[in-house]
């Protein structure tokens, strides 16, 4: 099995018919003008020592090396051999608050953005574990579902903000529900949701999405980003300058606080830890290391194709190419006398 490793550079090699076409009319051209000047007699009086076949060769050679050097930059692999791998690991939900409140400031640099970073910061150290997003404001969505795939993760989750759901509220109870029927239950996994909210104002009935979730032995862990006393929500205009803070129905200043109680209890009934979200720490660390003591199942296997360079193969003859090219005078030899006046024969 043959496959490119950088894909990409061969397109350079439409550079290859480009350059051949323009030598060849610059080629024509020459000629037209020699002849407009004198006759073929007087061009071997002139220039006598000129071999167009050289010319041609040299102009040759260096468009084959050209095209093996941007194969060889390419770098062409082969497949050695295949392999089955088993895959193991727990399957993770993230269910994450994209409520307006999610953007106060007493988490840095705000309660949301300190969320989506502790999640990247997980997803490097999760190695064969699938894990997926839900985000949730006064409805939940699945942002992506339960994937190994974590770079594509990454993408997706950067592109959550507080838009990303239109509905207002905190509908813990709806992410709960959505995370568990989300899960894929003929694969035996150990299955985890990991809730990131501020725990305020919360819909549904909570109880019951968790008492669900245990019946299906899933654990769950609660991390609650924000203050007791409360703080100010930052409103910002279309160019991202902040233009003062939410205000309710009567002009005053509305305040967010963290309710802890509700995601105490929830981690609680679910077999889960509840932590606090502080601007310094990785609370997701700890979830971890906690998750990595779950005994991984396996959930299936996948073909693994191990591939070997083979760019040498192309780039050392490229450059002995290249080197005898320079070799290569431009003036006429016996041969090429001969297969010269050969060609005029013909």
């Amino acid at each position: 099995m043959l496959r490119f490793a950088h894909p990409e550079f061969l397109y350079l090699l439409i550079l290859i018919p480009l350059t051949a076409a323009l030598y060849w009319v610059t080629y024509r051209n020459q000629n037209k003008m020699l002849a407009a000047f004198a006759n073929q007699k007087l061009h071997n009086i002139l220039f006598p020592k000129k071999s167009s076949l050289k010319s041609h060769l040299k102009f040759s050679l260096t468009l084959f090396a050209f095209l093996l050097l941007v194969l060889g930059i390419a770098n062409p692999q082969v497949g050695s051999k295949i392999e089955e791998v088993k895959q193991v690991g727990i399957d993770v939900y993230i269910c994450l608050d994209v409520s307006l409140s999610m953007t106060a400031e007493d988490v840095k640099p705000n309660r949301l953005e300190k969320a989506k970073y502790e999640i990247s910061k997980l997803m490097q150290k999760l190695n064969g574990d699938r894990i997926g997003l839900i985000v949730f404001s006064g409805a939940a969505y699945v942002q992506f579902p339960l994937t190994s795939d974590y770079s594509a993760a990454n993408l997706f989750l950067s592109a959550v903000n507080t838009n990303t759901v239109p509905q207002p509220g905190t509908a813990i109870a709806s992410a709960i529900e959505l995370a568990v029927k989300s899960f894929r239950y003929d694969d035996q996994t150990k299955k985890a949701i990991v809730i990131i909210t501020d725990g305020e104002d919360h819909e549904g009935n909570i109880d019951q999405a968790v008492n669900d979730a245990v019946s299906k032995d899933i654990q769950i862990y609660a991390i609650g980003f924000g203050s007791a006393s409360g703080v100010p929500i930052p409103v910002y205009d279309a160019s991202g300058n902040q233009t003062g803070y939410k205000k309710d129905a009567q002009g005053n200043i509305v305040l967010t606080s963290l309710d802890e109680s509700v995601l105490e209890d929830i981690a609680q009934k679910g077999n889960g830890k509840f932590y606090l979200g502080s601007s310094s720490e990785n609370e997701l660390d700890k979830i971890y290391n906690d998750l990595a003591s779950i005994e991984q199942t396996e959930y299936g296997t996948k073909r693994v194709t191990e591939y070997e360079d083979r760019f040498y193969y192309l780039l050392l003859p490229a450059l002995l190419i290249l080197l005898a090219e320079f070799f290569i005078p431009l003036n006429k030899s016996k041969l090429f006398t001969k297969l010269e006046s050969i060609r005029e024969k013909i």
